[in-house]
């Protein structure tokens, strides 16, 4: 089955589905570093990527929580949570919207040549 994916260019800023899935993450870890772990990604890659997420919108898309007994983490900003929303909205209104031409181009693929490891284009 044919997927797509969504990138929304921003000028030369990008938003797109590996950074609309780290703040996913980050909202169900509760830590930019469990979120990015769990994407095999360094700490400093998922930051990196919350970096330009914040620069693309001109403010916090993750708040820091401060650390103590309990310890650190993060948590979406309203923004973060908006993003994701309607980034994921945007997702399956584009889904919805090309499904016809999916569905004709999937018709065109020859079971042999994907289990042969061949390609057509």
């Amino acid at each position: 089955m044919a997927t797509i994916s969504l990138r929304i260019d921003f000028g030369d800023k990008r938003l797109g589905p590996g950074k609309v899935e780290l703040l996913e993450r980050i909202a169900r870890y509760g830590s930019i570093a469990a979120a990015g772990r769990s994407m095999g990604m360094s700490y400093k890659r998922a930051w990196l990527l919350i970096d330009e997420t914040d620069r693309i919108f001109g403010q916090p898309t993750v708040e820091r929580q401060q650390g103590g007994k309990s310890g650190g983490g993060a948590r979406l900003s309203p923004l973060g949570e908006t993003i994701v929303r309607e980034y994921r909205q945007a997702e399956k209104r584009a889904a919805e919207a090309i499904a016809a031409q999916v569905f004709a181009l999937e018709r065109n693929i020859i079971a042999d040549a994907s289990s042969n490891g061949e390609q057509r284009n």
